[in-house]
């Protein structure tokens, strides 16, 4: 493996990792997801807890590469599936009945710190933030996108307050010139929002996270994803979720709360409505957040959540009872 990327690999932090683990407890001869592979570590982790087997996914495809060096590592009780995990279903055998699964969602640490990838302006790159490598770029949306479907997308991904301003802004500027490189977005967002204060996020984060959301997806692959592997659990399985912004967060506890409660009814004064019985237990009702420690010593961890619950017995719930999800506040 190339320096650099082992390079990469000692730098990335998996967030929660020990809270994940205890949670999923695993055992011999058991099975479990990584549904979002990164750099291993949820994957490793569970090798060397016990004598178990590890299907990991990930649609960036340097991270496949990054984990060839486990597949000869634990040959046999390791599978690494390109692709995303909203399709788990269709990429793993159909018949698989899983001990337990991790989802690590947003960007991998390893991204942000590869220029090329776009996804961070901390270095200057092309503003790509594809994470699958493919389909539409961020400076594609960027220079094609009306203004008021921009506004909307850094409204509804990033909560950002000052969206119509930012859109104006960015349809100005690309009359003058093409918008292809990080530097390039970061400037003219800070053109027009107030200098950063002490302790304050940089005024460009908001609008960088809602274009890399809105690019790969990511909120409906993780609604998706949730009721993918609601069937793949077996009774007693565990769901362990690892999310890094109230969006995430949100559609995690929604769908938790909402698979965990029984069907009640509407008021005292009706009758009982027969509905589907829990697919889960909640293990916590809070979400679990990092240490102290830990979030000095990971930045990445400082927003991190951790919510986990238990598959009961109950059939699968039918995709079309959820309600899509609502990204933003408006």
């Amino acid at each position: 493996m190339p320096e650099q990327q082992l390079h990469h690999q000692a730098l990335h932090q998996s967030v929660l990792l020990r809270e994940v683990v205890a949670a999923l407890t695993p055992a011999d001869n058991a099975i479990y997801l990584d549904a979002t592979f990164g750099n291993g570590g949820y994957s490793r982790a569970l090798f060397e807890a016990a004598d178990c087997k590890v299907i990991a996914i990930d649609r960036d495809p340097d991270a496949i590469r990054r984990g060839q060096p486990m597949l000869a590592e634990f040959a046999g009780r390791f599978s690494l599936v390109e692709g995303c995990f909203s399709e788990m279903i269709s990429l793993l055998d159909p018949e698989t009945e899983l001990d337990g699964a991790a989802f690590d969602l947003g960007v991998c640490s390893t991204q942000l710190d590869q220029p090329e990838r776009g996804f961070s302006f901390r270095t200057d790159g092309p503003l790509d933030m594809r994470m699958s490598k493919s389909g539409d770029s961020a400076a594609d949306v960027v220079m094609q996108a009306d203004e008021r479907m921009l506004a909307q997308i850094l409204w509804d991904y990033g909560e950002e307050k000052a969206s119509r301003r930012i859109a104006k802004a960015i349809v100005s500027a690309r009359r003058e010139y093409p918008i292809t490189s990080t530097s390039q977005l970061a400037a003219i967002i800070h053109a027009v929002m107030p200098a950063k204060r002490p302790g304050q996020i940089d005024p460009a984060t908001r609008s960088f996270q809602a274009l890399r959301i809105y690019i790969n997806r990511e909120l409906d692959e993780l609604t998706e994803g949730l009721v993918a592997v609601e069937a793949m659990l077996k009774p007693g399985g565990i769901l362990a979720v690892v999310s890094f912004h109230s969006l995430e967060d949100r559609i995690v506890k929604r769908f938790l709360t909402a698979r965990s409660q029984a069907a009640a009814r509407p008021s005292r004064h009706m009758p009982d409505i027969d509905g589907p019985a829990p697919t889960f237990e909640l293990l916590s009702r809070k979400a679990v957040v990092p240490s102290a420690s830990e979030q000095a010593e990971n930045t990445r961890a400082r927003s991190a959540k951790l919510r986990v619950a238990r598959r009961t017995a109950a059939p699968t719930i039918a995709a079309n009872h959820d309600a899509p999800h609502q990204a933003g506040r408006g």
